[in-house]
């Protein structure tokens, strides 16, 4: 029996900077005053500026994938090398060094999220379909989960699922907070397919065809002006069985599949932000009041605890662990953070925050402050997130559950 041997990661890391360096230009900081001073949380792209942006990543990312720096953790078929985590977070680093595209949530909703739960629970001819193709971004994912009548509990959906003539499916229903509904390819939708059972019990999954008849796709305003989710309305959605991702009535587990995956990436959620916040407390050209310094002080000091909730997450995944309970704690903190963001810059900025000047890094700040609350519900609600904690940490009696 051989043991595989794995490449240096200092000698790999390496490699990756040579790579990299071929296709992009190394990151370099931006002096105070120049550049753009976009500190939006959601961005406010029209509909071509999302599918520009989309297409500019999309490009990057099958470059990276066709050069053997992809899905660097997957299987060889799927287009990886096998390696474990440690080296896909080598290979992170090292790409914060260099301009490239940043990626927004879709592409993590897709590479993340979507194509693990379909290599779990498809079919042979799903996984052949879609994983790879995912992988490379050739196809991009949405979400087709929350509804306004189901709040945070994903298993009160109410979007119907149907069998209709044999082997094909009937969709009615309404979703929302669908982020890149605009661009994505197909949705993975919850949907009720057995109304007389426990509701954790009646549940399947579908892929569904953004472009199918019956989609309609309505941007939702929001307080910043700009429209980052949607709505999405399934009227008489027909489907072949062949989207139906696991078993009947089994949507549950694999709906927690997504969810378990899409809890890592909240740990470092708005550190940029709060960096910028005590940037601007350096440059107000002004002596700090006392109060100033100490909420200052106070954001430094609770990001820095953030950035190391966020290596317990890093370390859970490469130890090939679950962080559900480190990961809520990281969620719980980022939320926190960026509210503090938000009191430290309303308290440095007072008046020249709400009336657009024309001073560099002033009025971009209220992109912001209006932003930052939904992170409280997107990713998780923070009720949720205590629940995990009380529950797997604490040792607290769970919730009632049908």
């Amino acid at each position: 029996m051989s043991t595989r041997t794995l490449p240096d990661l200092a000698e790999f890391t390496e490699s990756a900077r040579t790579w990299l360096r071929e296709v992009a230009a190394p990151r370099t900081e931006a002096a105070w005053g120049h550049g753009d001073d976009s500190v939006a949380v959601f961005e406010n792209w029209t509909a071509a500026e999302e599918r520009r942006h989309t297409d500019a990543i999309r490009d990057y990312e099958r470059t990276k994938f066709d050069a053997g720096w992809g899905p660097l953790d997957w299987p060889a078929e799927y287009g990886g090398r096998g390696l474990p985590m440690s080296y896909v977070l080598a290979f992170r680093r090292a790409e914060a060094e260099f301009e490239v595209p940043r990626r927004t949530e879709m592409f993590s909703v897709t590479q993340q999220l979507v194509a693990p739960t379909i290599e779990q629970w498809g079919t042979s001819e799903q996984r052949d379909r879609y994983v790879r193709a995912m992988l490379r971004t050739d196809l991009i994912a949405c979400q087709l989960f929350s509804e306004t009548e189901a709040g945070s509990d994903l298993a009160a959906v109410r979007t119907r699922a149907t069998r209709a003539e044999e082997g094909t499916w009937t969709l009615d229903g309404h979703k929302v907070w669908t982020s890149g509904a605009r661009v994505a390819d197909l949705g993975v939708a919850v949907c009720r397919t057995d109304p007389t059972a426990a509701k954790h019990a009646g549940l399947t999954v579908f892929l569904v065809p953004m472009d199918s008849p019956g989609v309609t796709i309505r941007p939702i305003r929001q307080m910043t002006g700009g429209s980052s989710f949607n709505e999405v309305y399934l009227d008489g959605v027909v489907l072949d069985d062949g989207l139906r991702l696991g078993p009947v009535g089994k949507g549950w587990p694999v709906a927690l599949t997504v969810l378990a995956a899409e809890r890592l990436d909240g740990a470092t959620l708005g550190l940029a932000n709060a960096d910028r916040a005590v940037a601007l407390a350096r440059n107000l050209g002004r002596e700090l009041s006392d109060l100033e310094r100490d909420r200052v002080a106070d954001l430094v000091t609770r990001s820095y605890v953030q950035r190391v909730a966020g290596m317990r997450v890093a370390a859970a995944v490469v130890a090939g662990r679950d962080p559900g309970p480190e990961a809520s704690a990281g969620k719980l903190l980022a939320t926190d953070t960026m509210a503090r963001t938000s009191e430290v810059v309303r308290l440095l900025l007072g008046r020249d925050l709400v009336a657009d000047s024309g001073r560099w890094g002033t009025f971009s700040w209220t992109e912001h402050i209006l932003g930052a609350p939904g992170y409280r519900i997107a990713g998780g609600t923070d009720e949720i997130q205590h629940n995990i904690i009380a529950e797997r940490v604490l040792g607290l009696p769970k919730e009632p559950r049908q």
